[in-house]
């Protein structure tokens, strides 16, 4: 298939299916005699793979030791792939806590502006 067809299947633009691509998120796709990618269903399993990373908030950096690891040695690099998953892991907690604490200063904020609103019409809210 074709990457407007692919995009549609998976719910990626073909820009950035290219882009996947080009960076190496997604292994390169075998091309007809034209130089027109031509789609397996083995590469949009890359794609959906490499858009559940990205949307699980991995960083590109990551996706892409991850899939280099996977092309390099498959089962003999899933220690090393389950401690990128791991790291990128901590560092979405991390920013969830920090997220949190923000909703919380914001949500005391609303709360102390509608006190003030209820008292004496403060202008230093």
């Amino acid at each position: 298939m074709n990457i407007k067809e692919a995009s549609l299947k998976v719910s990626l633009t073909p820009d950035t299916i290219r882009y996947y691509e080009k960076i190496g998120l997604v292994p390169p796709v075998n091309r007809n005699e034209n130089g027109i990618r031509n789609f397996t269903s083995d590469d949009l399993c890359w794609l959906r793979f490499a858009k559940d990373m990205r949307d699980s908030g991995l960083s590109i950096g990551a996706s892409i030791r991850y899939i280099k690891l996977y092309d390099d040695g498959g089962d003999t690099t899933l220690n090393e792939r389950k401690n990128i998953l791991a790291e990128e892991q901590a560092s979405l907690q991390e920013k969830i806590a920090e997220m949190q604490a923000s909703l919380t200063a914001i949500a005391f904020r609303i709360e102390h502006i509608e006190e003030l609103e209820g008292e004496t019409k403060s202008v230093y809210a």
